[in-house]
């Protein structure tokens, strides 16, 4: 029997915010807000990102890889989701592919739960993917994922 071609792959990251999730929640909902924590790295350049945040709404975020080095220096990457189930300041799903240089290396249903607690908000992540050959693989996407969601902590200064 043939190698699979594609690994699957579920992971949950956990984090509290110190605030309510109204606030948590309105850092996905905002466009401004979210290419903020999600794109501006500095290790990128953005080449367009656009939210359009309702259920069957898209996302898409396109940029080029500038860390030097690197496997994925230069190339185009192209993030494109849809918004599956958005429920205010609760729940929000989205289903979405990445692509490197034109090429698909995975596809994912990511879901963000924001709970109240006695501190802000526990924002539980799970991410369920779909990696094809050449993709970064389930540990690769979930150090990012810590990293953008660690990221997050700045909308929300002391």
């Amino acid at each position: 029997m043939e190698q699979p071609t594609t690994i699957h792959s579920t992971f949950v990251i956990e984090r509290i915010y110190p605030a309510p999730p109204d606030r948590v929640f309105a850092a996905f909902a905002d466009p401004a807000k979210k290419r903020r924590w999600f794109l501006e790295s500095g290790s990128n350049q953005i080449l367009h990102y656009d939210l359009d945040f309702h259920v069957g709404g898209k996302e898409c975020a396109r940029f080029r890889f500038t860390k030097e080095g690197t496997p994925v220096y230069g190339l185009e990457c192209v993030n494109s989701g849809i918004h599956q189930d958005i429920v205010a300041d609760r729940r929000v799903v989205i289903a979405s592919t990445m692509a490197i240089g034109g090429k698909p290396f995975s596809a994912s249903l990511v879901t963000f739960e924001f709970l109240p607690s006695g501190t802000g908000t526990d924002l539980i992540f799970t991410h369920q993917g779909a990696f094809f050959e050449g993709a970064d693989g389930p540990e690769m996407r979930e150090a990012g994922w810590r990293s953008l969601l660690e990221r997050l902590h700045a909308e929300f200064p002391g």
